[in-house]
């Protein structure tokens, strides 16, 4: 896949297959869009181009909001690569970018620069300043630059709508299993091992306490979680906890995890945990040995959840 970022797009395509938006979390509904792309761009033989932004437009809009990310912007690259994309477009969203009209956007980026000939959208999807670029305007539009639109239907899974902000929800809500069927993959947080307060090795339960990458990530709701631990391309079962540690007053948000039948000093690597299936919620206990009973329990919870994804 070739990655463009910037304002500039330096290819001179013509009749090309387009969509536009933040696809993040790049979801299954996305990955359905992007496979009906494909679809039209071999019907055709037209190459796909899909645009999107270094950040979300909301996120951008709303900065005083709690609003976070599904992906950074390395995983979502990542992703659209694995899901067929032949040009990426990631475009830096800002204020004065939010300023632009659809019919300016359309015919200055994806016609004037993309040379779309069939754009693909989401069934509500709209952009331009004021959201005014809905499905109704941009066939209009089309009509008079030569391209055609297609408005791709609402994907369900369990009669719920596969989009992002459902996905935060149920992150946010602790519904892992729920949020990754509408992801298709699991869940995960990616970053840097750093030193804490050895509190686990005292109990026999050493945690590797991660440093999110990004930290605009969405942090899952405070709770143990089963989880697939990569390091180094290996992957390792385990359990992490997200939360301020209550046991021990540490009242300071943490995400640690605790790699089963492993013994290695990983301070400073990147590890990513895949986020399986919450257990439990946080909660603080009477004394440190009453945690240690705790964490034995979990731990074999723990092992047969994943016993039983990888069988």
């Amino acid at each position: 896949m070739n990655v463009y970022e910037g304002l500039n797009f330096p290819l001179q395509l013509k009749k090309t297959v387009v969509s536009v938006g933040a696809f993040d979390g790049v979801h299954v509904g996305h990955k359905t869009l992007i496979k009906r792309m494909k679809e039209v761009g071999t019907q055709y033989s037209c190459k796909t181009l899909l645009v999107t932004f270094h950040l979300p437009p909301r996120f951008v809009l709303n900065k005083q909001s709690e609003f976070k990310l599904l992906n950074t912007t390395e995983e979502k690259i990542a992703m659209l690569e694995e899901a067929g994309i032949e040009d990426l477009w990631v475009l830096p969203f800002t204020r004065e970018f939010a300023e632009l009209s659809y019919t300016r956007f359309v015919e200055e980026y994806l016609s004037g620069r993309a040379g779309v000939g069939h754009l693909v959208i989401g069934y509500d999807h709209s952009f331009g300043k004021g959201k005014g670029g809905v499905y109704d305007d941009l066939l209009k539009l089309s009509h008079e630059l030569g391209f055609s639109v297609e408005r791709f239907p609402a994907l369900t899974i369990d009669g719920k709508i596969v989009g992002s902000s459902i996905i935060r929800e149920l992150l946010l809500s602790g519904n892992i299993v729920q949020a990754n069927l509408l992801l298709g993959y699991n869940y995960c947080l990616s970053g840097k091992v750093v030193r804490g307060n050895q509190i686990g090795k005292l109990i026999g339960f050493p945690t590797a306490n991660l440093e999110l990458r990004d930290p605009n990530k969405l942090i899952p709701s405070k709770g143990v979680y089963a989880c697939l631990i990569g390091w180094k391309g290996n992957t390792f079962f385990g359990m992490s906890n997200i939360g301020i540690r209550p046991t021990i007053e540490s009242n300071c948000l943490t995400i640690e995890a605790n790699i089963f039948n492993f013994n290695r000093e990983i301070y400073n690597d990147e590890i990513t945990l895949r986020l399986v299936q919450k257990i439990r919620d946080e909660k603080k206990f009477g004394n440190l040995e009453l945690l240690k009973k705790q964490l034995f329990i979990d731990k074999k919870v723990v092992e047969e959840i994943l016993e039983n994804q990888i069988s």
